[in-house]
């Protein structure tokens, strides 16, 4: 499997359960805090393609997965 990028913020606590979704499955992934980073709303708009209105924004590769329970979604079908 691609590396899982998330971007996330700081007292998030659906980015808190991606990431931990992740160290559970033993997945490569990086995290993105966007605050820490100065990513702008509108940058991250840019990078998914399409209007966010909350984080995570989680990625597989360049693929799009979407936030925390499309990420456990996409992880049961891959069977991981």
């Amino acid at each position: 499997m691609k590396r899982i990028t998330i971007f996330g913020r700081e007292g998030c606590g659906f980015c808190v359960r991606a990431k931990e979704l992740c160290e559970i499955k033993g997945l490569d992934y990086r995290y993105i805090d966007i605050h820490k980073e100065n990513i702008s709303k509108e940058d991250l708009e840019k990078t998914v393609g399409k209007p966010v209105e909350t984080v995570p924004q989680v990625f597989c590769g360049q693929e799009h997965i979407g936030g925390f329970t499309e990420l456990e979604a996409f992880l049961t079908q891959a069977g991981v």
